[in-house]
């Protein structure tokens, strides 16, 4: 059962340990410990424990002390545990009990990178879909058997439990939980103030095969700078497979290898961007953004977004809009 937690005084709870990474850890303060009144709403109320002594030192030489031990899960509305130390350490057996009684009442557990083998440890992933950075998801796979490993998502939430890949992916999940908890207004607002990108599917590749084809570079990288130009033309694999002069089966092969999506999933993709773009920018009718972002009608362009965003582009346009306003 999915719980609301944009609730006042939701209480997220970060867990540190010796020898912790730094990154990681520093994007859930960013996102839960930094006050930001500009969104009028009952924001998160932030804390830390340590899931061992109470003096750690971080990786990089930094040094901190931290009051709190693992009592605060207890407490905690919302757990979020770092990539941990050690991917063949086991976790004491305080922490993963700490862990098992706040899953019980119900608290919400999200992992980033190899964090997610402290959940497996615990007993709390058996059955379940998740990921982490896949450089370790094969081990997670056959250490874990009984939980479903998908090594390419940036993320997968299972409700009550919420799992990342490696490093930035983590920016990915805390914003797809603020997107849970206040709505996109808010979380839209949030990105704007951290400078990333507002949202992307959890389901979206980590690991891109090749390197990110740079402008000119060859026939995918002029077909992905054409296409950016001519949204609103009928396409087909077959008509992108002549322009780009290969076989169907061979851009197909290829757009993946370097966009991480097949071609006309990655151009559906695109031209909603380009919808979005337009609804917070411009003064142009639903219709008309559908008709020149390449949308086959308007009722089509409805459906796509709503499926994607889970709103209308009417109300996206508005909580946009609004988010535009000054504080």
């Amino acid at each position: 059962m999915r719980i609301n937690h944009a609730k006042k005084e939701h209480h997220v709870v970060a867990v540190a340990y010796d020898r912790f990474r730094t990154f990681e850890f520093g994007c859930v303060v960013e996102f839960f410990a930094v006050e930001r009144p500009e969104l009028n709403v009952d924001w998160y109320r932030f804390s830390v424990c340590t899931a061992d002594k109470h003096h750690i030192q971080a990786v990089g030489g930094i040094h901190m002390d931290i009051e709190a031990d693992l009592d605060l899960l207890a407490t905690a509305d919302t757990i979020v545990v770092p990539a941990w130390r050690d991917i063949n350490e086991i976790p004491s057996e305080r922490f993963l009990q700490s862990l098992r009684l706040a899953y019980r009442r119900g608290a919400r557990i999200c992992s980033i990178c190899t964090g997610v083998f402290v959940l497996a440890a615990a007993g709390l992933l058996k059955g379940k879909s998740v990921t982490t950075h896949w450089h370790h998801a094969r081990l997670l796979a056959q250490r874990y058997p009984d939980t479903i490993v998908l090594p390419s998502a940036l993320y997968v939430d299972q409700g009550q439990i919420i799992t990342s890949a490696g490093s930035a992916a983590g920016l990915d999940m805390l914003m797809h939980l603020v997107k849970m908890d206040y709505g996109h207004r808010v979380a839209n607002m949030v990105a704007q103030r951290l400078v990333i990108q507002f949202h992307r599917e959890g389901s979206q590749r980590q690991l891109i095969q090749t390197k990110v084809v740079e402008p000119g570079e060859n026939r995918i990288s002029a077909l992905v700078d054409w296409l950016g130009g001519n949204l609103l033309l009928t396409h087909t694999v077959s008509s992108l497979a002549r322009r780009a002069m290969m076989s169907e089966r061979t851009l197909q092969r290829h757009f993946q290898a370097a966009m991480g999506l097949p071609v006309m999933q990655w151009l559906a993709r695109r031209r909603l961007e380009y919808a979005k773009e337009l609804l917070g920018t411009s003064t142009l009718s639903i219709a008309k953004i559908a008709e020149i972002s390449g949308h086959s009608s308007e009722a089509t362009f409805r459906h796509q977004f709503r499926l994607q965003e889970r709103i209308s582009p009417t109300q996206y346009r508005r909580q946009a809009t609004r988010s535009q306003r000054p504080a």
